[in-house]
Parts: structure tokens; C-alpha cells; sequence
């Protein structure tokens, strides 16, 4: 993975937001804020929040949303990032797939491609989680298709996928 120095260009970054223990809809707004607050980056918006069961697990069911952020962090950094709001709302990783507090995952920055185990992209289970693929979908058109999809996907295409698997994994749209 190529990380870029602090004075490059910023890139485009998608970020999924997780959770199924606590005040769900607080921290997802504290986690939002706190993505909003990275240092060199902007803030681009966040999808609505979707219901999901828990996919090769137990436990609640999760409040998800994708949020945009054009950033100059170094992959790693926003990784790091990412990790450290988790930490401050609790996070453990008791098991693979345990509940959680938040979950927040890089999901595409661009068309970067790693291959590094630390942060794979674009995130491995992308094309398999309806809860990240709506979320996405409703941010991109919200955006005018400003955000990267993954593998220059054709829209269409992946709104069939999404739906399909919406049906298969019980996700469902929150009002408002």
C-alpha cells in the first residue's frame, strides 16, 4: 500500500459505522463527529442508518450507516484513527465477530488496493454485506456519485446485488 504524505492530494474515503451494544443511535452520532473532527480531513456527509441482523454471529441486532470523509491521513493513520474512536466508546474484540459497541471499518479510500493484512482494500466483505452496500449506495446518489465504488462498479449492478442481499440478510431502512 503506497501511503501518501500529509501535503498529497487528499483521496475519498468511505467508512462503515457499526453497532449493537449500548445507545445505538448515540454513538453512531458520536462516532460521526468524531470522524467530522479528523485532523486534515473534511467531512462529506453519512447515509441513513439501517437495521441488520448479525451476519456469521449472535447478539443484538446492529444500527449501520457509511460515512464520507475526503482526507490527507495516510491510510494507517485513518486506520488508527478509526481504531482509537472505537477504543473511546469501549470497543473490545473478545472473539472474531463479538458484539460491539462500534465498529468502524475503511471500507474504500479512491481506487487504492492493499493487500496488507492490517487494512485490506477495498474491504474484503464489501460486495457481501447488504448493510454496507445500501448505506453506500444511498450516500453515493446523495452525493451526486462522488464517492469511489468498488472495482468502478456499475451502479445498477450493485443496487441488484444490494437488494438481494437486503432480502437475504434482513436489512431494513430506519425512518428519518
Amino acid at each position: 500500500m503506497t501511503e501518501s504524505a500529509p501535503d498529497s492530494l487528499p483521496r475519498r474515503a468511505v467508512i462503515g459505522l457499526g453497532a449493537n451494544l449500548g445507545d445505538l443511535d448515540a454513538t453512531l452520532d458520536a462516532a460521526c463527529a468524531a470522524i467530522a473532527a479528523l485532523p486534515r480531513s473534511r467531512w462529506l456527509g453519512v447515509s441513513g442508518r439501517w437495521c441488520s441482523r448479525p451476519v456469521d454471529s449472535s447478539g443484538p441486532d446492529y444500527l449501520n450507516a457509511v460515512a464520507a470523509i475526503e482526507t490527507r491521513l495516510a491510510p494507517l493513520e485513518l486506520l488508527a484513527a478509526l481504531q482509537a474512536i472505537e477504543n473511546a466508546h469501549g470497543r473490545e474484540r473478545p472473539w472474531r465477530n463479538a458484539p460491539r459497541t462500534l465498529d468502524l471499518d475503511v471500507l474504500l479510500i479512491d481506487d487504492l488496493r492493499s493487500a496488507d493484512p492490517v487494512l485490506l482494500l477495498p474491504h474484503p466483505r464489501l460486495l457481501e454485506r447488504a448493510f454496507v452496500l445500501l448505506p453506500l449506495l444511498e450516500l453515493q446518489a446523495a452525493l451526486d456519485g462522488a464517492l469511489p465504488l468498488p472495482g468502478h462498479a456499475d451502479v445498477a449492478a450493485l443496487q441488484q446485488l444490494a437488494d438481494r442481499l437486503a432480502r437475504e440478510q434482513g436489512l431494513e431502512r430506519r425512518p428519518g
